[in-house]
């Protein structure tokens, strides 16, 4: 295979935040009602941690509860993800298609990489047909190691990939390129951190730059 870009999902090609902060509140309001919470929904800490496999999320977010109930709080709020997504209420960040369209134009194949569930993310490439670019969308839970860095090599593997780039904008994301010997390409959109990006082969802005900077970085 000639040419190959990996996408994260969430935070470069999805606006997670928009059904974030509603699904995490449905969660926890669902906590409260159980009467296993009683102060307010950690966003913020969410947002701290955004990017890392979900039952690691539950780990720091419900540390002092059983594995049950973290189990449940889970599927809830995968259950209420699912739905916003349906209902429209989240959204690509701009010149996704777009972009996605020209990169294919010009032999590039496109995959997705996540930390997100499988079911989960299906439903983002459904809902916005983003299967007409995608080859195919790899999820953490294919991974027993739920490590990013062993996903990549999985895809890289499967489909005879040598030369490519990463696209994300977590360090998960470029600890999975440098791990694989491909170009990282960091995101500075919303759960970017400065600290992190900084460790990136280069940084982007808006994803219609991949357009002009990918040219000169994998051939």
């Amino acid at each position: 295979m000639a040419q190959a870009i990996i996408f994260d999902m969430d935070g470069t090609l999805f606006q997670t935040d928009k059904i974030l902060e509603l699904s995490l509140e449905d969660a926890f309001n669902r906590l409260r009602a159980q009467g296993e919470w009683d102060i307010e929904t950690p966003i913020d800490q969410y947002r701290e941690i955004m990017g890392v496999p979900l039952p690691k999320v539950w780990e720091a977010l419900l540390p002092h509860h059983s594995i049950e109930v973290r189990e449940q709080t889970d599927a809830y709020f995968l259950e209420r993800l699912l739905e916003n997504i349906k209902s429209g209420k989240g959204a690509l960040y701009p010149n996704v298609k777009e972009v996605l369209s020209h990169l294919v134009d010009h032999e590039y194949s496109i995959f997705i990489a996540s930390n997100g569930l499988k079911e989960y993310l299906e439903a983002i490439v459904s809902y916005y047909h983003l299967d007409q670019w995608v080859t195919e969308t790899f999820s953490i839970q294919q991974i027993d190691s739920l490590h990013k860095s062993d996903l990549v090599k999985s895809i890289m593997d499967k489909h005879q990939v040598t030369n490519a780039a990463i696209v994300g904008d977590r360090l998960s994301d470029i600890k999975a390129a440098k791990d694989n010997g491909l170009i990282s390409i960091g995101c500075n959109f919303d759960f970017a951190r400065e600290d992190e990006l900084a460790q990136a082969d280069m940084v982007i802005d808006d994803l219609s730059e991949l357009e002009t900077v990918l040219p000169k970085r994998i051939n």
